[in-house]
């Protein structure tokens, strides 16, 4: 499986970005997707999932609301759709794919496979 995330760049605070991971195969299909973040000096953080089987999305507490993920599966794409963005949402985002069950889909550690991250800047 092979995953490469793109669509990382620099917004002022309140502006918006929309994130893509391009999946091979029938990735869609077969795994929980997942979107997370890893800030300078801290761990990585789950930040939304969605499930192969009935699209089910998950979204962690903080940009839940301001965050939206979603998929094309005839392009084989998962997206994040990051809108009123805040400082304190810089990091690296990385899209991961995974057999994961909804209990253990925030734990980054369930997810077996990991594009290369892409940055994003919130600052005025």
């Amino acid at each position: 499986v092979h995953l490469q995330a793109y669509g990382g760049g620099a917004v002022q605070p309140g502006g918006s970005l929309r994130l893509s991971c391009a999946a091979s195969g029938n990735t869609l299909g077969q795994y929980t997707m997942g979107w997370f973040r890893q800030s300078l000096g801290k761990e990585r953080e789950f930040v939304a999932a969605i499930r192969a089987s009935g699209g089910t999305t998950h979204y962690a507490h903080s940009v839940k609301g301001r965050f939206t993920i979603f998929r094309d599966r005839a392009r084989g794409q998962v997206y994040l759709q990051l809108n009123s963005l805040r400082p304190e949402d810089t990091s690296v985002y990385y899209c991961a794919a995974g057999t994961v069950i909804t209990r253990t889909l925030r734990d980054s550690q369930k997810y077996a496979y990991w594009g290369q991250g892409t940055l994003v800047t919130v600052s005025s």
